[in-house]
Order: C-alpha cells, then sequence, then structure tokens
C-alpha cells in the first residue's frame, strides 16, 4: 500500500450491509486531506458506521459487506489484494467515544503501538512518546508522572492519552467518534483545541451530535439521515461548514440543524 499521501479520500456509491441489511447506501463525497470533516444527523443514521469504513473497523464486526470503493491518496482500501487492514490502521487511527486507555501506564499506552509495528530505540521511543503527548496537549499535565496509571488520569486527560496513543503511530487521518460526548465543557474544549492544532498536519473526520461542536470545529460538514426504519441511511447533502449552517441546500439539512427533528 502507498503511504506518504496526504490522507484524502474519495467515496463512490459507498454501502455497508449487516448480514441481509443495507444500513447505509449509495454515498458519494471527497474528504479533503488535512482538514476536519464532520458527519452529523440523527441517532441510528450511519455516521459511526461510514466513520468505520474508513479505516476497515467494520470488517472486524463480523457478517458484514461493504460496497462502492473508498479511495485513500487513489488507492482502493476496500481491495484486499492491495490494503492490509493492520498497516491501514497504521495510517487512519481512530478514538472513540469514551476513553478506553489501556490497563498500564501513561508512558506505555503512548509507545503501544510503536512497539507492535516497529522497532524503536528507547530515546526515540521517549522522544516519540513525549512529541505525541504535546500533539495531544497532554504532555505539560503529565510529563512529570509517565509512570502513573492510565486508569488514575481524569476522563479528559484519559481521552487526549487515547489520541497521543493514536498519534504514536504517525497517521496521516484521525477518526473521532463522538470524541468529547462523555466529557465536561473544559475538558471538551481542550479537544476542540487539540483538534485545531492537528489539522495542519492530520486528516480529521468527526461523529457528533453537537451542532456547535461541529461548526466551531470542522471544515467540511456531512448530513446523514434514515428517513424510516425501512430505508438505508444516506447521505443527504455535503459542503463547506460555513455554507452548511447558513444556506443548506436541502431542507432537511435546515430542520435538522435548526433542531426540528433530530
Amino acid at each position: 500500500m502507498v503511504t506518504g499521501g496526504i490522507g484524502s479520500f474519495n467515496l463512490k456509491d459507498v454501502s455497508v450491509a449487516y448480514g441481509s441489511e443495507t444500513a447505509i447506501a449509495d454515498v458519494t463525497m471527497h474528504i479533503s486531506g488535512r482538514a476536519v470533516t464532520a458527519l452529523i444527523g440523527p441517532s441510528g443514521c450511519g455516521k459511526s458506521t461510514l466513520l468505520r469504513c474508513l479505516n476497515r473497523m467494520n470488517d472486524e464486526l463480523g457478517n458484514t459487506t461493504t460496497g462502492g470503493a473508498i479511495e485513500l491518496d487513489s488507492v482502493n482500501i476496500l481491495d484486499a489484494k492491495l490494503v492490509d487492514p493492520v498497516e491501514l490502521r497504521k495510517r487512519v487511527g481512530q478514538v472513540f467515544q469514551k476513553p478506553n486507555p489501556f490497563p498500564m501506564s501513561v508512558y506505555d499506552n503512548v509507545a503501544y503501538g510503536p512497539r507492535t509495528h516497529d522497532r524503536h530505540k528507547r530515546a526515540e521511543l521517549d522522544d516519540l512518546v513525549e512529541e505525541s503527548l504535546k500533539r495531544a496537549a497532554l504532555w505539560s499535565e503529565v510529563k512529570g508522572q509517565l509512570k502513573k496509571h492510565a486508569f488514575e488520569l481524569s476522563g479528559g486527560q484519559q481521552q487526549r492519552l487515547c489520541i497521543a496513543r493514536a498519534l504514536a503511530t504517525e497517521p496521516e487521518v484521525l477518526l473521532m467518534d463522538e470524541p468529547a460526548s462523555a466529557l465536561d465543557p473544559i475538558s471538551t474544549q481542550q479537544i476542540e483545541d487539540t483538534i485545531a492544532e492537528l489539522k495542519p498536519t492530520v486528516t480529521i473526520v468527526i461523529v457528533t451530535h453537537n451542532m456547535q461542536q461541529a461548526a466551531r470545529v470542522s471544515d467540511q460538514t456531512a448530513f446523514m439521515l434514515r428517513e424510516s426504519m425501512e430505508d438505508s441511511a444516506k447521505l443527504i447533502e455535503v459542503g463547506e461548514t460555513r455554507m452548511m449552517f447558513t444556506n443548506p441546500s436541502d431542507k432537511r439539512t435546515e430542520a435538522y440543524i435548526t433542531g426540528r427533528f433530530g
């Protein structure tokens, strides 16, 4: 698999089925590299399912079929002959809704990925851990406590530790599935500040139910909707965030953003 791109995606007629049920269908969109794209829409509209397509995490669920094409820097990541999922997930990291640090020290959490995938001398690993914690805006809070157990950190610190752990494999893309939904306002602000600092070097795709957050952090917004339980979820529209929030092209998007449903 080719590496070293800018982390841009082209999705073409993407569908996902769980067994015989098609969860999402006909998703075609571009995700710009080194920018923030927000996926919004009501619960159950396929946002997280679509997010997991981007690093093939849906493969781990079993009985799941993904159709269409998802090109990462022009390489179709759904092509099993071209793309190893393990290598893909080094390039496309993920941070989940609830902080999920490993039951080990702060240092070992961040070092876990590099130790698994590569061979680093201790000095190189120390530098990588420090740099990853700095990029996740956590270094100043834990630099004297790297041996501290991760579970002793606050919820906001644990989530930033998970971001640091994802960044330690030096990904081109970071997927974030409602990363601040379980956090207090101060921790949420720290996560949003971290997203802004990462954007010049990392493509970020974020699922959020918080319209204000989507407006604050993203450059592009995609609105998804499942209009009935009999229908598959679909992409209604995608566009530059400011325009989506002030002058959406679809009345359903306007109704959702203004709180009339969802």
